[in-house]
């Protein structure tokens, strides 16, 4: 009984990998099964968190070193096409100041993922807006510490 049981889970194991391959492509299919940087960030510099349309939370996280991305990380409640995404921006900020990291697109993501199936094209611009967010928070960040430091110098503090 129990290899009858093994043998269908594994029979149907493989038809959902060889129909997801078939939607998706076998790049989406790599990352959906290893996803990058599928992570929390204690400390992150640059934080976003955006639910989208669809009902898909996504966090990006950036830790920023010499005004780049030394380390970025990502997690999300949803779909796997969300996922793919996900860890897509998270590498693709990598090394990138913000204002390069601005120019990075859901058209992006979708090329170097080779694209998606229409319905799941949303998650590569939930995955943008959640990094433009986390890049947003970093550069808010960064202008408090500034003002911040002018206010003690004027103050003598």
């Amino acid at each position: 009984m129990s290899d009858k049981l093994d043998d269908f889970l594994k029979e149907l194991q493989d038809k959902i990998y060889d129909d997801t391959i078939k939607d998706y492509g076998q790049k989406a299919f790599e990352r959906w099964r290893n996803p990058s940087h599928m992570r929390p960030m204690e400390n992150p510099d640059g934080y976003g968190r955006i639910t989208g349309p669809c009902g898909d939370t996504m966090e990006i996280f950036l830790k920023f070193e010499n005004e780049s991305v030394g380390a970025a990380s990502f997690q999300t409640t949803g779909c796997g096409p969300s996922m793919i995404c996900g860890s897509l921006a998270a590498e693709l900020a990598l090394g990138k100041k913000p204002d390069e990291i601005k120019k990075i697109t859901n058209e992006t993501i979708l090329e170097t993922v080779g694209g998606l199936p229409e319905d799941d094209q949303h998650c590569a611009l939930l995955a943008v807006n959640t990094l433009r967010e986390a890049v947003d928070h970093y550069t808010k960040q960064k202008i408090q510490r500034i003002d911040d430091t002018s206010e003690d110098d004027l103050y003598g503090g």
